[in-house]
């Protein structure tokens, strides 16, 4: 603002030379005063002196009121983050996580510093927002969850322990050789590794007394050196680590949408439908059937009911009679008369080269041909039907719908007309709505139908189951042990999506745009809280030569251990590079980081190896950061 004042003030003097402000002016000065303020470099500071204040003043109201009204705060930084993110510079951005996080932290770094305005909005509200992200992720890859246990579970431990163990000796060798006071390397490690329990850990080590501060120095003084080192390099970290996995791919050569796509084939065992509850499940694909409409001329047609139609001709199934421009009831069984336009759906192939000469002219009236096609799963549960197949099904009641996959046990099997269909097995159908919940009551189910709706029940109980085994914790030798809420959360989601593909009777209703909302919504809220209480401690940390060390160590622990970890991956353990990257991301324990992947290569299967090296490293991180202030 002085900068400014101090130009346009100078424009005015410009100004003067020209003699056109003095027009404004009526009448020579009185003082000495008048005549300074009579001057347009007098005018303008005098405009200035009033509106700085004024503008000082309204900035600090605005911080002040994010302050007040924190939920303004978090909308504020989605609202800036994502658009910020969405700016590309050759192919390259930041993604709406890392911009949210940026936003976040200048905004809180400007009130602190400028205001004396420290923000601290309360942890549950981030807590609850990553769980839910979690869960939203687990309802999406459970399935493929398990298959990438067996196919590389063994990989993505490797690459977990590669992950953590460059990070714990690049932190704590790091800090020791630039000579940095006690508590700096286990700040290092929990920022780098964005794992706040880290800091925990390492006060809880000091607490019990198992390590005791040098004299000259007290616990406190530690305490803040661990926070500083915290502060610095988590920020650092967490946007470093964003674009270093969302690139991963990339930077080694790698097509990752390509990989993506080969990836999933590989874990879906080449299935090419989604299992049962998964997302995109219910949503109509190309199909060689059609609805056609014909006017009824021939004799074969003409004088006999529906049902004895059905049964001559049962892959060619009548679904609506128009007669004088009105539906008939087909529950009635009406006989076709001449004029009636009846509407089949049938193979195209059949309609045009058998069923015109069968049936009549073919129709365009709009009411007989405007019939609407829904998908739905239908769980096998009539120990009458088992045993029989497609073909046979076909022609016992299930009449005007397609078969369009089966699924058992969650896996996809091939489909022909001989296909066996068993108790528990779960057929994809697609065909109208009546036709639908007919066939699903002969098969001993329930038509389940795309539906806008989401089952919160299932959602807060199997949240909460998770959220229960991820705080049970284990002490030994002074070391808490514990799965974590995080890691028991997304596995409450794939075991909810893991059950519905047997059965998508289970788990309730869960509308994918509501999943996907969730899944992205809660992670970007996540990072908008969590940057208003980490910006004040970056401020505190800023001073001397000591924070360059603890940007250039935090961010070299942050990124050279995932950067090895992915090459091993590809390279020795002969990985997908999305899958690799997802291990490493996992390894890494970076939430925003699994999200950029899973946006580079607009899929979720980054995410089958997550839980895996996830869980494995964020206990071994705890031992790590005990180990690292004992040793300090």
């Amino acid at each position: 603002m002085v900068e400014l004042r101090s130009f346009l003030r100078a424009a005015g003097k410009s100004a003067a030379q020209v003699s056109l402000l003095p027009l404004l002016f009526v009448g020579g000065p009185a003082s000495a005063q008048d005549a300074a303020t009579s001057t347009p470099e007098g005018v303008i500071g005098q405009i200035f002196d009033k509106i700085e204040p004024v503008t000082e003043a309204g900035l600090h109201g605005f911080f002040q009121l994010l302050d007040n009204q924190p939920i303004a705060y978090v909308l504020l930084a989605l609202a800036l983050g994502t658009l910020i993110g969405s700016f590309s510079f050759k192919t390259i951005s930041l993604g709406s996580t890392a911009g949210t996080l940026l936003v976040g932290v200048v905004l809180s770094m400007i009130a602190e510093a400028a205001y004396g305005i420290t923000y601290s909005i309360p942890g549950i509200l981030s807590s609850f927002m990553l769980l839910l992200f979690m869960y939203a992720l687990g309802l999406k890859v459970g399935p493929q969850f398990f298959s990438g246990l067996r196919k590389g579970g063994l990989a993505f431990v490797g690459i977990g322990l590669i992950v953590w163990s460059l990070n714990w000796v690049i932190c704590y060798f790091g800090a020791k050789l630039m000579g940095l006071a006690p508590g700096y390397a286990t700040g290092l490690i929990s920022g780098s590794y964005t794992i706040t329990a880290v800091l925990g850990v390492g006060q809880g080590a000091m607490a019990s007394g198992a390590y005791v501060p040098p004299e000259g120095m007290t616990v406190e003084e530690v305490g803040a050196n661990m926070a500083a080192a915290y502060a610095i390099s988590y920020v650092l970290s967490t946007v470093g680590i964003i674009l270093l996995i969302r690139y991963l791919p990339r930077i080694f050569g790698y097509d990752a949408e390509a990989d993506a796509k080969q990836a999933e084939a590989e874990y879906t065992g080449g299935a090419i439908h989604p299992v049962p509850g998964a997302p995109g499940a219910l949503t109509m694909g190309p199909s060689p059937y059609d609805l056609r409409a014909f006017n009824v001329t021939h004799d074969r047609f003409l004088g006999r009911s529906i049902s004895q139609l059905a049964a001559d001709f049962p892959h060619v199934p009548i679904l609506r009679v128009v007669r004088d421009q009105q539906i008939v009831d087909l529950a009635s069984d009406p006989v076709i008369v001449a004029g009636d336009i009846v509407t089949v759906r049938s193979n195209v192939h059949d309609l045009i080269f058998d069923e015109r000469e069968l049936i009549g002219p073919e129709s365009d009236n709009l009411l007989a041909r405007n019939v609407p096609l829904e998908v739905a799963d239908v769980h096998i549960g009539s120990h009458a039907v088992s045993g029989k197949t497609i073909a046979e099904l076909q022609s016992h009641g299930t009449g005007g719908v397609e078969v369009q996959a089966l699924f058992r046990a969650g896996n996809e099997l091939p489909l022909g007309p001989d296909s066996d269909v068993y108790f528990g097995d779960v057929l994809r159908l697609t065909g109208p709505d009546a036709a639908l919940k007919a066939a699903a009551k002969q098969l001993g189910g329930r038509a389940i139908l795309p539906t806008m709706k989401s089952d919160l029940l299932y959602l807060a109980l199997a949240m909460l189951v998770g959220y229960l085994v991820g705080i049970i914790t284990v002490t030994i030798s002074g070391i808490p042990f514990a799965f974590g809420t995080s890691a028991g959360v997304i596995m409450a989601g794939v075991g909810v999506s893991y059950f519905r593909s047997r059965n998508p009777d289970f788990g309730g209703p869960v509308h994918e745009g509501a999943r996907s909302f969730l899944q992205d919504f809660g992670l970007n809220a996540f990072v908008a809280v969590l940057s208003a209480n980490v910006g004040p401690k970056v401020i505190s940390a800023l001073g001397g030569d000591t924070i360059i060390w603890l940007a250039l160590i935090g961010t070299a622990g942050a990124l050279i251990p995932p950067l090895v970890a992915f090459w091993i991956g590809v390279k020795v353990f002969g990985l997908n590079s999305v899958i690799s990257d997802g291990a490493t991301t996992g390894g890494r324990n970076s939430t925003p980081g699994l999200n950029a992947i899973m946006e580079e290569s607009k899929s979720s299967v980054a995410a089958v190896p997550y839980p895996v090296s996830y869980a494995l490293t964020t206990v071994l991180a705890l031992i790590g950061g005990y180990l690292s202030m004992i040793l300090s």
